[in-house]
């Protein structure tokens, strides 16, 4: 019976020091990434932490509005960043969906050039899709 235990603890931490090793397999999906691209990962940006939320001035400086989302494609993709404007709180705020390649950033600030408050709450309401 010990022989038995013994025999089958060596097989778990030999099976686990093995999957630590690999991202772990579902079925014959692979999940989570491998060490090489953790470092690819570490560089990139956090979209709660330095994407949503923050601010977007024009090329004149005027705060023009701020960063509520963010939509990814079925691709993997970053398409569009949702662009709250006016509103109290959030409340009663009008979302624009503006393309991410029309947003720059200099100085840690996000730009959107020639957009004005008024320009941005003319454009047409974005909705989610339900």
């Amino acid at each position: 019976m010990k022989r038995t235990l013994l025999m089958a603890l060596l097989g778990l931490t030999f099976a686990l020091a093995n999957t630590a090793a690999r991202a772990q397999v579902a079925g014959t999906t692979t999940l989570g990434i491998a060490v090489a691209e953790v470092q690819d990962v570490a560089v990139g940006w956090s979209a709660k932490k330095q994407i949503i939320g923050h601010v977007v001035y024009n090329d004149a400086g005027d705060k023009v509005g701020k960063i509520d989302d963010l939509i990814v494609t079925p691709d993997s993709s970053v398409s569009f960043a949702i662009v709250g404007t006016g509103g109290f709180v959030g409340i009663k705020r009008h979302h624009v969906a503006i393309p991410v390649t029309q947003l720059s950033q200099r100085n840690g600030e996000f730009l959107l050039p020639g957009a004005t408050k008024a320009a941005i709450k003319a454009m047409p309401t974005f909705d989610y899709a339900d």
